[in-house]
């Protein structure tokens, strides 16, 4: 099979390979060295496994059909056998659409040849042994159940006398898959005169029938393939059997030749974009709320790896958000390079590691100097990129221990492309249409089964995150989710074609069109506020970096939302001036900003805070305090609240104290007063606090989408790889054809050096067609032979063959196989 597949590729115009190897560009990664090479990683169970994912529902039953009317002398089949298999259902699907799947399959190569001679790849027996969901022949599995099969008439009498009970086990593995466990008894027969002992069936009339599965064994409808101690065992039911079983249905069970339908009615647009759009503010609102948080008060990571469960909820706590929230927000700010771990000398502790803490990255700064648009998107990007399943945290892992939050336990593969299969079918619908999360599962089940099987969490996991993020509104994709999603997607898919990145970088400067659309339904941002009498500060709307930045300094947030409010508090104010404000600056600010009159009590805060800010000096002479009002000094040294500092006058200006400075200022401000530090020289010094930030981390969104998937290549470059191929394989045969050295042997044989990998999949395929291969390799003492053999099996990282020449079984290690080539 491996050499007529080979042929046919090897008959294909270059325009053809290279469609091909576009469909399938995993078969060119690593380039393949020859055509052979290309056939056999085209039959290889992982390619094949990969082709077989992509497909919908009916066309995978279109091949299963070709699978059940396959010759059994050459394993051909036609195009008109399949269509008289698909059409023969009481609901028949319309030609056209048979013939198009039988189409797609040939575009993928897992079917070739021509429409009268249709060839299957190999590989597929493996990955689904029971086609559209029935057994094997009777033939295969027992002589008396195929001489069954092989009396039409009797099957049917023998099918009407099955007690109800045993007519719903066959029911059940008729609809597939025809393999079924027994439960321990269920094959033993009754002891001898205990028949008319056995309990009533109720299925049956009242009728005794005893074990239902027995009675089923004993009448040749199931054939038990496997049994084991105490009547367990497995049975399989015969695929003539399961056939007429589906006469009501068809051959190949219902036939679906389009998705199902979505009964829900669409929404209005601009009601799922506006309820999107709150959420993205929200949720821009939250991640900042937690990242300032972390950066106030770091949080150490656990030795296990990850943050720990309390950490987790205290930063839920603080930031106003539950705890699933909250999680998904910090695997997402992480996965966009906006967190991350620094290193920190320490003491050891039995919970926590010594030596990192997470915190927020230098990135955390442009991200939020950036506009509320873009912050979001960096958000959502990273989130359809990164390969962690957040729903995992808080459950259990393999050893019972908790998964937590940035832990390794969180990381799957396959996220990336459960993300893009649940939000692709809401992107095909009409837009604003919000089907309900089982509608989705069906639709995934049809457009994917094998992979969106045993996915059902995973995605409902991803319609509430995209809910929580904002990409959806109402449960419909948003027209901005909608532009992120193709954009993403568009830039996937072109990254064969721009290796180097410039493509990237020319349009870094620009906004995406997810943004310019978000941007349209935010409310503008506002660089003003109002003021209100009771020294509230009230901003309409979301405030610019530069305004949102200013009112850090010089207000307490008390808010946020819509419309965000903070307050001027006797702290803030000391605060701004700390941070190098004069109050002739606070008045300015205030002035410019304020749409409202400022009111008098506001005026009148910051000018008593600046007057009394600045009139106590601390220093470090060990520490000292120094003012030119020296009752002000004598003050401070007969405050009792002081008395900790110890203090003592060393000139009518000068205190001085035996602690450090940070520890005067603390308890000076504590005790009412407003020191202000100053240099050696005298010099005020400025008290902005300093950020600390981890070394900066670049998105996941920078790579591809799925991380297990293959840039798609233009063309050109697909004909320059096919053209290496034919190059390959005209150097190949020529090889094939010139003597071989075999050590203590006549120089005969071919000699192939294919990679190690293409060696493996060569005697892969041998095993499975029996067929003859040269086989180089390396022996004990380092030297390189071949040898012509019949692989038989291969496992445990050992290679066991036999030579017919010497009627002998031989053994090679994997790891010293060098080659291998059929033998032509």
């Amino acid at each position: 099979m491996t050499t007529s597949l080979a042929d046919h590729l090897r008959s294909l115009p270059d325009e053809s390979l290279a469609a091909l190897l576009q469909l399938r560009p995993d078969l060119v990664v690593p380039v393949p060295a020859d055509v052979s090479a290309l056939a056999i990683r085209a039959q290889s169970r992982v390619s094949v496994a990969r082709a077989l994912d992509g497909l919908d529902q009916f066309t995978l039953q279109i091949l299963d059909a070709a699978r059940l009317t396959r010759d059994p002398a050459d394993g051909s089949t036609s195009t008109e056998a399949v269509l008289a298999m698909a059409t023969a259902g009481p609901h028949p699907p319309a030609p056209t659409a048979v013939r198009a799947a039988v189409n797609r399959l040939r575009a993928l190569f897992l079917l070739y040849g021509p429409e009268s001679g249709l060839q299957i790849v190999g590989g597929i027996d493996e990955i689904s042994p029971y086609p559209a969901g029935l057994g094997r022949p009777a033939a295969e599995l027992d002589p008396r159940t195929a001489a069954l099969c092989a009396d039409p008439a009797k099957l049917r009498r023998t099918l009407l006398a099955a007690p109800p009970s045993a007519r719903a086990i066959l029911d059940r593995l008729a609809a597939g898959p025809p393999v079924g466990s027994v439960p321990p008894g269920a094959l033993q027969a009754p002891p001898v005169g205990a028949e008319d002992a056995l309990p009533p069936d109720p299925t049956n009339g009242g009728a005794p029938t005893g074990s239902p599965v027995r009675w089923l064994v004993d009448h040749r409808l199931l054939v038990r393939i496997s049994g084991g101690a105490g009547g367990t065992g497995t049975v399989e039911l015969p695929r003539e059997i399961g056939l007429l079983l589906r006469r009501d249905t068809g051959p190949l069970g219902p036939l679906r030749t389009s998705p199902p339908p979505v009964t829900a009615a669409p929404r209005e647009p601009k009601a799922a974009d506006s309820a999107g759009a709150g959420q993205t503010m929200e949720v821009v609102r939250l991640t900042e709320a937690l990242l300032e948080n972390l950066a106030a008060e770091p949080v150490p990571v656990l030795r296990s790896g990850g943050l720990g469960v309390r950490e987790l909820r205290r930063l839920a706590r603080v930031g106003g958000a539950d705890e699933p929230t909250a999680a998904l927000l910090l695997e997402v700010a992480y996965a966009a390079g906006l967190l991350g771990e620094m290193d920190l000398p320490g003491a050891t502790t039995a919970r926590y590691g010594a030596d990192q803490q997470v915190l927020p990255t230098a990135g955390y700064e442009v991200w939020r100097a950036s506009s509320l648009a873009q912050r979001w998107e960096q958000l959502a990007r990273a989130w359809l990129t990164m390969t962690r399943q957040v729903g995992l945290v808080g459950q259990r892992d393999d050893r019972d221990r908790p998964i937590t939050v940035l832990s390794a336990e969180a990381e799957r593969a396959g996220a990336p492309l459960a993300r893009r299969s649940v939000l692709g079918v809401l992107a095909d619908l009409e837009p604003a249409t919000a089907p309900t999360p089982e509608e989705v599962q069906e639709l995934l089940d049809w457009r994917a089964p094998r992979r969106s099987r045993g996915r059902e969490a995973a995605h409902r996991e991803v319609l509430a995150e995209a809910a929580t993020l904002g990409v959806t509104g109402l449960g419909a994709l948003t027209s901005y989710g909608r532009l992120l999603l193709a954009d993403v997607t568009a830039g996937d898919e072109r990254g064969g074609d721009d290796p180097l990145g410039l493509r990237v970088e020319a349009e870094e400067g620009e906004p995406s069109t997810a943004v310019r659309a978000l941007d349209a339904l935010l409310p503008a941002p506002v660089d003003h506020f109002l003021v209100q009498a009771d020294l509230s500060v009230v901003v309409p709307g979301p405030p610019d970096p530069a305004l949102a930045a200013e009112l850090e300094v010089v207000a307490e947030q008390e808010s946020a939302g819509g419309a965000s409010v903070y307050r001027v508090t006797t702290a803030s104010v000391r605060r701004a001036l700390d941070a190098g404000f004069s109050a002739d600056d606070l008045h300015g600010l205030f002035r410019r900003r304020s749409r409202t009159p400022v009111p008098q009590g506001l005026t009148y805060l910051i000018d008593d805070v600046a007057r009394k800010h600045g009139g106590l000096r601390v220093g470090s002479a060990g520490g000292y305090v120094r003012s030119d009002d020296e009752a002000l000094l004598t003050e401070v040294l007969a405050d009792r609240r002081l008395e900790s500092l110890a203090l003592r006058r060393l000139a009518p200006t000068v205190l001085v104290t035996p602690y450090q400075v940070n520890r005067m200022l603390l308890a000076l401000r504590d005790a009412g007063y407003a020191p202000v530090p100053e240099d050696a020289s005298g010099a005020t010094v400025l008290a902005r606090p300093k950020t600390r930030r981890a070394p900066a981390r670049v998105s996941v969104a920078a790579r591809t989408l799925d991380p297990l998937a293959t840039p798609k290549l233009s063309m050109p470059r697909m004909l320059g790889v096919v053209e290496q191929i034919r190059r390959g394989d005209a150097a190949a045969r020529a090889a094939r054809r010139a003597p071989a050295v075999v050590r203590g042997a006549a120089p005969t044989g071919p000699v192939a050096v294919p990679s190690h990998s293409d060696a493996l999949a060569v005697l892969q395929q041998a095993v499975r067609d029996k067929a003859l291969v040269w086989v180089g390799y390396v022996d004990a003492h380092g030297a390189t032979a071949s040898r012509l053999v019949r692989p038989v099996s291969i496992g445990a990282g050992y290679l066991r063959a036999e030579d017919e020449r010497t009627e002998m079984l031989h053994t090679f290690a994997l790891h010293r196989v060098t080659a291998a080539v059929l033998e032509e």
